[in-house]
């Protein structure tokens, strides 16, 4: 398989097409959501992330009519969905792999399958709080923070495991990272975030996704203060067509983002959904065509179960 930064490099400065994909709720046929990206696969898109989703403690009445607490994990398969994405599509998967839920024993099983599929991609993510706390805490065992879950990777690639005292065969990991034009929502400045994003990239870390932006501008401010910084990796913006009006209200309080004015205007106006997502269309185009003048290595999206307003788009850009 080949490594997103190699993907990159070989493009010579043309600008790539990827989308980042949700596994299927427990249960569900993995076939509509591959029936949901087919149409983006006439855009050639050289690899696709997998999100990965942490358990969730639910209260169930025990056996002496007291309510216990139970996980469930309503969204497995992440490392199924990315050995059926190869075979199906010819592309590589970048599985995400996220601190919580997971002890460190637990995630080193899983880089481990990840290695003997012969995947070498990796994106690292300290992952969503659990719904039921407001504020994230690490399962015991697990890590706290995406540097320490980049640091176990490293590792890994250096042919180092958790509990082994000899030398083990070395992982080829290529690690991508998230980055936050707009800063974490769990970030008290962005001066502080950006702190954190620097020691990742110090551990190893290989390539950046941004989180997604609707203003052109956070994303070029960022660039420009990463390289100012030195920091010289790949830093992939990540998209998303805006598709209801209540998006409008939810993204910005769920990803700490901004709604640039002539947006939010646009979508007030709109009549319906479909008007909306025709807005998002036509503003997502205008987007895309600006990155790519910019030279942006890859456009990035999250289609979140959806194609066909991606799919409208990517016709104006590939």
């Amino acid at each position: 398989m080949t490594k997103v930064t190699d993907y990159i490099r070989q493009a010579s400065g043309r600008t790539l097409f990827s989308i980042e994909i949700i596994p299927p709720l427990k249960g569900q046929n993995i076939e509509e959501l591959f029936r949901s990206i087919e149409p983006l696969m006439e855009f050639k898109p050289p690899f696709v992330d997998v999100t990965y989703h942490r358990e969730e403690l639910i209260d169930r009445p025990g056996s002496n009519g007291q309510l216990i607490r139970v996980p469930i994990r309503k969204r497995p398969g992440t490392v199924g969905i990315c050995a059926r994405l190869m075979e199906r599509f010819k592309v590589d998967a970048v599985p995400h792999v996220i601190c919580g839920g997971f002890t460190k024993e637990e995630t080193e099983d899983v880089l481990i399958d990840l290695f003997y599929l012969g995947i070498d991609n990796v994106l690292v993510l300290r992952g969503d709080a659990e719904k039921s706390a407001g504020v994230f805490m690490a399962k015991e065992g697990g890590h706290h923070y995406a540097s320490e879950l980049l640091q176990q990777v490293v590792n890994m690639n250096q042919g180092s495991l958790l509990n082994e005292e000899t030398q083990s065969h070395p992982t080829d990991f290529c690690i991508g990272i998230a980055g936050y034009p707009e800063k974490h929502m769990d970030a008290v400045s962005f001066e502080s975030d950006f702190s954190y994003l620097k020691k990742k990239i110090e551990l190893g870390a290989e390539y950046i996704v941004t989180q997604m932006f609707f203003d052109n501008k956070k994303y070029f401010d960022f660039v420009d203060k990463c390289r100012a910084e030195g920091i010289t990796i790949p830093i992939i913006p990540g998209l998303k067509p805006l598709s209801t009006r209540r998006q409008l209200e939810i993204l910005p309080k769920i990803f700490h983002l901004e709604m640039p004015e002539d947006l939010s205007k646009a979508v007030l106006g709109a009549h319906s959904d479909k008007d909306v997502r025709q807005i998002g269309v036509e503003w997502g185009v205008q987007q895309c065509k600006e990155l790519v003048a910019y030279g942006v290595p890859v456009l990035h999206f999250y289609t979140m179960g959806k194609s066909d307003n991606v799919a409208q788009i990517a016709r104006e850009m590939f």
